[in-house]
């Protein structure tokens, strides 16, 4: 087994496990039933860019962090266009309200505190599926927004750690030199303590064949 301070590729935290990844696959399911409802297939582009734009917020999110056990550059590139993806989705619902005069929940609008609370506190698939039939437009698409927010905001905070650990850490290119010197140094430290005690270790068999010596004792 590698020792923890030699690993080379960094270990990230399971996509399923983390609320932003949670919150994109809300997103994706909510949009596709979105859509469903409330756009026309057959006569609305904006259909197929609003579906592939909350897949690709959720599936850069898993690809990015996969191949972020390896290259740091990629986890960072695949997760900014997972963001850049989220805010075109955004854009689109906040299109959707304004062309259709309806009202984009702000700070003063009555269900806002509520409608933030939910999102900040409901982060799975199965917390939202039983309103997916329920809720109208307006009500869909600025929980819709509120979860592009969130989601963005946690994403850039995600972002700045990931630049803060390459700073300190390095890339893999890093991690391997300092895997190698750090293995090494290990070595010939290892060495040395062996080389010291060599020279104890014949004083001590010269005593013991004297020993025996005295005593008649072959060996």
């Amino acid at each position: 087994m590698i020792d923890k301070k030699f690993q080379i590729l960094k270990r990230q935290k399971p996509w399923r496990d983390a609320y932003y990844y949670q919150k994109t696959e809300v997103l994706y399911q909510m949009t596709y039933v979105f859509c469903q409802r409330f756009l026309s297939a057959h006569s609305d582009r904006t259909v197929d860019q609003m579906v592939q734009a909350a897949r690709s917020g959720k599936q850069n999110i898993i690809e990015g962090t996969e191949d972020g056990e390896t290259s740091t550059e990629m986890h960072v590139k695949l997760m900014n266009v997972a963001r850049a993806s989220l805010q075109e989705l955004r854009e689109d619902y906040r299109d959707y309200l304004l062309s259709r005069m309806l009202p984009i929940w702000e700070t003063l609008h009555p269900r806002y505190q509520s409608m933030q609370e939910f999102c900040k506190q409901h982060n799975k698939v199965e917390d939202y599926q039983p309103y997916f039939q329920k809720w109208n437009d307006e009500e869909m698409a600025n929980i819709a927004l509120t979860l592009c927010y969130q989601t963005d905001s946690m994403l850039h905070k995600v972002l700045l750690r990931m630049e803060k650990e390459f700073v300190e850490q390095g890339g893999i290119k890093e991690r391997m030199h300092a895997a190698r010197t750090g293995c090494r140094q290990a070595q010939d430290a290892e060495l040395a303590q062996l080389r010291q005690e060599v020279p104890a270790l014949r004083k001590e068999i010269e005593r013991l064949k004297s020993l025996l010596e005295k005593n008649g004792i072959e060996y």
